[in-house]
């Protein structure tokens, strides 16, 4: 029997990063998003977010990747929205996320981060934090 732990704080954003996902039915689609990983045997310890964005913390299994996980997520979820007529336009994620991998010694610091995000972005938008991660990661924003 294979044993695989393999955490990963997966952030993806609402298209264009609009303010769409709005606290009347944002905890809804968390919980969709919840019972849809079940479903598809994605271990997932925590998610939360804001207007615009989601962060999860993921254990990947072994025969799962990073991309598959994220399109799972992404696309049934946006599925789900739309169809239940949340928002008056068409709701889509954006086609790119952020995702990077946690220690063990890290679960508890980062489920507490994504666990407050209500409180985090009282103080500091979105982009900000996007700009914090490239800074602490090294990745450079390409700006097109």
């Amino acid at each position: 029997m294979s044993y695989v732990r393999i955490w990963v704080h997966l952030v993806f954003a609402t298209k264009n990063r609009e303010p769409l996902l709005k606290k009347e039915f944002r905890y809804d689609v968390q919980k969709h998003i919840i019972e849809n990983c079940l479903e598809k045997d994605i271990f997932l310890k925590t998610i939360n977010g804001y207007t615009d964005h989601i962060h999860c913390l993921i254990s990947l299994g072994k025969d799962q990747t990073i991309a598959k996980i994220s399109q799972l997520i992404k696309g049934e979820s946006s599925l789900w929205i739309n169809k239940n007529n949340f928002i008056s336009e068409k709701f889509a994620w954006q086609d790119d996320y952020f995702a990077v991998s946690v220690s063990e010694s890290q679960l508890e610091k980062v489920t507490n981060y994504i666990q407050n995000q209500e409180t985090h972005h009282a103080k500091k938008s979105f982009d900000e934090e996007v700009n914090e991660f490239m800074t602490k990661y090294g990745w450079q924003v390409i700006k097109s």
